[in-house]
């Protein structure tokens, strides 16, 4: 796949390039749209010199013609992962590149479109109450465009504890809704109960009813009890001291606070990325 790190790096002209050999170009241009009567050029560019203009040496056509075609909406030249994802059912037949024009009019393009390079980062949240916060909060900010330039997308694993209502069950909060009692509101907790929650809950719980005995089931996502991560994630906790990065089974995956604003999840997802990409280099490095 070819999808020039920045805009910046790709010039357009609409007068044939391959005419201006050995005349002055842009410092930063890397690639070349050529937007002509008989239709599309892109050229990769090599240049020579310093300051602002350097000499344009060679061009190298990589795709032309039919091989091109111009997605028709404009979308944000920085969402790399909606450019890739828009781009690969666009790419049949002789079709092997997109080129697509940002809302301010920047022009930048992909070529042989694939995920491949995109990082899949998995959400693990809970519900009840619903919409859960973390998976929403996440989707509020891949709407915003914020992560355009991370190359991730996300899939979501909700952990449903409304597989657990009915009998003598315990929920932490009352604001779950679920069919049973709460700790943090019922006082007539009967004996031989179950209990749902994290640790803090437990804590609570052998404070409140000290002399009942009760099989704890641990809801919280990092302790794996009721769902394995299979791939990088993010996911919350209510021990603030459990927030950062964490590896779960050989996985890495971030922690934000259970009640985390979308700009201590956005930090989180970011400091996550870093990692991965970190782990990609090691090993290509090793390789």
């Amino acid at each position: 796949m070819i999808f020039p790190a920045d805009y910046k790096s790709v010039g357009v002209t609409r007068t044939d390039p391959t005419e201006r050999i050995g005349c002055p170009i842009y410092f930063t241009t890397e690639y070349l749209i050529a937007e002509l009567p008989s239709g599309f050029a892109i050229y990769r560019v090599k240049s020579e010199g310093v300051g602002l203009l350097k000499k344009l040496v060679s061009l190298e056509c990589i795709a032309k013609g039919s091989q091109i075609r111009k997605f028709e909406e404009k979308l944000d030249s920085h969402d790399r992962t909606r450019l890739i994802e828009s781009a690969i059912p666009l790419c049949k037949g002789k079709v092997n590149t997109i080129i697509f024009e940002g809302m301010d009019r920047h022009v930048t393009f992909v070529q042989d479109p694939s995920l491949h390079e995109v990082m899949e980062i998995e959400i693990i949240d809970i519900v009840p109450p619903e919409p859960p916060w973390l998976a929403f909060a996440i989707q509020r900010l891949v709407r915003s465009g914020i992560m355009g330039e991370l190359n991730v997308r996300f899939t979501t694993k909700l952990i449903d504890l409304r597989q657990f209502e009915g009998g003598n069950m315990v929920f932490p909060c009352f604001a779950s809704e679920l069919k049973g009692k709460y700790l943090d509101t019922d006082t007539d907790i009967a004996d031989n109960s179950e209990l749902v929650g994290c640790d803090i809950s437990k804590q609570i719980f052998d404070l409140r009813f000290p002399n009942l005995t009760y099989r704890h089931i641990n809801m919280c996502p990092l302790k794996t009890e009721l769902y394995m991560p299979t791939k990088p994630f993010i996911t919350r906790c209510c021990q603030s001291k459990k927030s950062g990065m964490v590896n779960l089974n050989g996985i890495d995956g971030a922690v934000v606070h259970w009640g985390a604003s979308e700009y201590d999840i956005m930090d989180a997802i970011r400091m996550l990325v870093n990692v991965l990409k970190g782990n990609m280099q090691n090993n290509k490095d090793k390789k």
